[in-house]
């Protein structure tokens, strides 16, 4: 019989499955089949983010106010539902109706994500949650390394339509999995306004000595990543002179660095301190920069790879700590917002990393671009190495009694 987590994960390869599909294909399938200018693929892939940016915080409250099981089979039906549209704008050749089915089905991932990492906490002991987060990683990790090998082998027009219908397919599995979970009652909750009830959880994060920094450096990592993904392409082809087909092996070594991490801090969490790896995540990405940084003119890819590889690995395992982290020092009713919180942060900050490092790159050079990056790796590191995450030994001494800024309006 399957255990509530064994269901999560099931139900997770489906759901990010369709996420990377979407992911990949989007831009591919809008030039393929639409002969979409560069501006309209620029803006298929914002309405990807449009999602993550304006769909974290309402699936907050969401997953705050109602039943998880129920909130779990809405993600994973929205999600089916949007994919399913795609694949039939497809069909028909609407452009427009293409980018609404692919938001659609992106605000169902997110609604997921957040309401599985509530029902995480519910389901595990203190001293067992990173083994738990670990597990539920995984499947982002498998699927971001393999779904983009894979669709870069397979994608033509005539197969256009067929990708979009196994995104749907991911949703419904991950809906078969998810639809046995326990039932369980939501929190009670003051009587507050949508507006007011958002400011609380944003109120407990900035107030919150452990989570705080866990936002900041959060923050600065993925404007640094955003920054590194807008240049790598010039870099690799303008000033290391490799081949653009670099960049594709690349994106696999970092996807495959994510699987090794998450598996790692899964097998030996209980034996390593969690300040190591919150300081070794941020570290690993500053070394990475600076080995971009000295990478010579006609040398060899087996650098590059290295670096993506270096930020992959360490990135993933700070990701699973401070997630556990996370559950263990906010208080249940308010875990939905607060997760949102962060995550709108972290995906407001990359368009307009984005936007930055290309004006830097196009005013500068990649070379100053990059400079920039491990600047902000730095300024992540920084973050938790003067803060509290740099002693936090045990994940059993983290609780809401020993944890400055409990209060919250």
């Amino acid at each position: 019989m399957m255990t509530i987590l064994n269901r999560l994960t099931a139900a997770a390869y489906g759901m990010h499955l369709a996420d990377q599909i979407a992911l990949v294909s989007v831009p591919l399938i809008a030039a393929l089949v639409f002969n979409a200018s560069v501006e309209t693929i620029g803006l298929l892939v914002a309405a990807q983010s449009i999602a993550h940016l304006f769909g974290s915080l309402p699936s907050g409250l969401i997953v705050d106010r109602y039943r998880s099981q129920s909130t779990a089979v809405a993600a994973t039906l929205i999600s089916a539902t949007g994919f399913a549209g795609a694949a039939v704008s497809i069909l028909l050749e609407n452009l427009l109706w293409f980018g609404i089915a692919v938001t659609l089905g992106g605000f169902g991932i997110v609604l997921f994500v957040l309401v599985s990492l509530s029902v995480l906490p519910k389901i595990t002991a203190a001293d067992q949650l990173a083994q738990a987060n670990a597990r539920f990683e995984i499947p982002r990790a498998v699927t971001s390394f393999a779904v983009p090998l894979t669709i870069g082998l397979l994608i033509s027009e005539a197969n256009a339509t067929g990708l979009f219908a196994a995104a749907a397919c991911g949703g419904l599995t991950a809906c078969a999995f998810i639809r046995k979970l326990p039932v369980t009652a939501p929190h009670r909750q003051a009587p507050e306004g949508i507006v007011q009830r958002i400011v609380t959880g944003a109120y407990f994060v900035i107030n919150n000595d452990v989570l705080r920094p866990i936002a900041i450096c959060s923050l600065f990592w993925n404007m640094a990543f955003s920054a590194l993904l807008v240049m790598m392409v010039p870099l690799i082809v303008n000033q290391y002179r490799l081949d653009a087909g670099t960049f594709g092996v690349a994106l696999s070594a970092f996807g495959l660095a994510g699987i090794l991490g998450a598996w790692t801090v899964g097998r030996l969490s209980p034996v390593i301190p969690p300040n190591l790896i919150l300081l070794f995540g941020p570290a690993s990405s500053v070394v990475a920069s600076a080995a971009l940084i000295a990478i010579p003119v006609n040398g060899s890819a087996i650098p590059v790879y290295a670096a993506c590889f270096l930020l992959g690995f360490g990135p993933s395992m700070w990701l699973v700590t401070q997630n556990s982290i996370r559950q263990l020092v906010t208080p249940p009713e308010l875990l939905g917002r607060v997760n949102a919180v962060i995550q709108t942060a972290i995906y407001g900050v990359r368009p307009l990393a984005a936007i930055v490092a290309g004006a830097v790159v196009g005013a500068t050079s990649t070379a100053t671009g990059l400079i920039l990056v491990m600047l902000c790796f730095l300024a992540s590191f920084s973050t938790t190495l003067c803060s509290r995450l740099r002693s936090v030994k045990r994940y059993t001494d983290l609780n809401l009694a020993t944890i400055e800024g409990r209060g919250y309006p």
